[in-house]
């Protein structure tokens, strides 16, 4: 078997300590790790930081939703800021709408009880480490007044409007199945297939404010996938509760990934760069390699992703688990974006024809409970090392806290799907040993 050098290493963001941001916002379980009290004084913190001017903010589907709008809406208003409203939305639907901030309160693809607010700046960016180090700076700041709130009804065309028109191609005949996650592309997604001629089957898009994420969407593609093979559609998209990741299934009910997607994407586009994170699977970078495309890789997390390729000049990463980004036309990644270039990249070829171009070193994965905060002692670490320099370019491991949840998570890349079990379930069972 052809092999490959290792990926060089990664370009890492230095972290700034923070008490209540992760890798995507600040997020946790509603009541518990996240008030309306420490909503609103986000909403006031961030619009202080922003200059107290006028800020958009959108929701996805949870019933903890309108409280925690009402919430950041008052802490906006609260010190001079103007909340614009729109509801219901996806998130990279309010990147691109942002005002002087863009807000959206969501906890992406958690489940039900989670909560979140995530923020954009005026360009449609997610914030850095250190700029959601200041805007926790000013949490205690006490309100001063003077702001309002407006509400608006017609973001969600304008955005719909956007998308078709400059990712939009002709997919006339084309049967898709699309499964909206109960979340914000409800509707939504399924009136863009359709407006392009796809024959489209939705399901997942009866959001009730509690299944949003539950038994559908990209992080539970079992659905999707007896819905193509049942119905013998083409394809199907899935995307998360708040619209920023999408995953496919192709006619055989095969799961097409994230870095997959990139690929196929990388070359139909014939792009000379592309970025992902260390999570990314070895043979696309072989298959770049192969085809003279520059590989960045980041830390876990879609912001890495896009800082390194602004910093760079690409317009092309992702992430394995949906995360996709195309910059030509947009600011950040955008699940219903991806789905319609990925359909574009067809080009009259099956879904499972076009993903096969990149091969995969079987990986699998295993995430550990832990407190949160906790961090990998040196025995883990070496451990970890260890391996690594005994696998060469067989494959490798990779130990690391998340960022969203209180897990450890572990994965092993290998030539073979018994090899990357057994690392696997080896350094996980270490890490229980040493953290537990």
């Amino acid at each position: 078997m052809k092999m490959m050098p290792k990926p060089l290493p990664h370009v890492s963001s230095a972290a700034v300590p923070r008490r209540y941001f992760g890798t995507d916002g600040v997020r946790g379980i509603v009541g518990e790790d996240l008030t309306p009290d420490l909503v609103e004084r986000l909403g006031r913190a961030a619009t202080l930081w922003s200059g107290r001017g006028r800020i958009f903010v959108g929701r996805d589907t949870r019933a903890s939703g309108p409280e925690l709008e009402d919430a950041l809406a008052r802490g906006i208003a609260s010190v001079g800021g103007n909340a614009v409203v729109a509801g219901v939305l996806p998130t990279p639907a309010v990147a691109l709408l942002t005002l002087d901030l863009g807000c959206v309160i969501t906890a992406s693809h958690n489940p039900p009880e989670y909560n979140g607010v995530k923020f954009f700046d005026r360009d449609g960016q997610k914030l850095s480490d250190t700029q959601e180090e200041e805007i926790e700076a000013l949490l205690d700041t006490p309100a001063t007044g003077g702001g309002d709130i407006d509400e608006v009804g017609v973001a969600t065309d304008s955005y719909l409007e956007h998308v078709v028109e400059r990712f939009g191609s002709d997919l006339s005949g084309l049967r898709i199945g699309v499964d909206c996650a109960n979340g914000a592309y409800s509707g939504l997604a399924p009136k863009a297939f359709t407006e392009l001629g796809a024959v489209v089957t939705a399901i997942g898009d009866a959001p009730d404010g509690t299944n949003i994420n539950v038994g559908c969407g990209a992080t539970d593609l079992r659905a999707l996938q007896r819905t193509v093979t049942e119905l013998g559609l083409d394809l199907g998209v899935a995307f998360d509760g708040d619209g920023d990741r999408m995953l496919a299934v192709d006619g055989n009910g095969d799961v097409v990934d994230g870095d997959q997607i990139v690929a196929v994407l990388a070359l139909d586009r014939d792009v000379d760069l592309v970025a992902v994170t260390v999570m990314a699977n070895m043979g696309l970078h072989r298959l770049m390699a192969e085809h003279g495309v520059r590989v960045v890789t980041t830390d876990v997390g879609d912001r890495y992703v896009l800082e390194a390729l602004r910093r760079e000049g690409g317009i092309l990463g992702g992430e394995q688990s949906g995360h996709l980004i195309w910059l030509d036309g947009h600011v950040t990644g955008d699940g219903l974006v991806a789905a319609l270039l990925l359909c574009n990249a067809l080009h009259g070829r099956s879904l499972a024809e076009v993903a096969a171009v990149m091969p995969r070193f079987p990986q699998a994965k295993e995430n550990v409970s832990f407190e949160p905060h906790g961090r990998l002692n040196p025995a883990i670490e070496e451990e970890v090392a260890r391996l690594n320099a005994e696998l060469g370019e067989r494959g490798r491991v990779l130990v690391r806290p998340s960022g969203t949840e209180p897990v450890i998570r572990v994965l092993a890349e290998a030539e073979t799907g018994q090899e990357a079990e057994t690392l696997c379930g080896t350094i996980a069972a270490l890490v229980r040993r040493e953290l537990g």
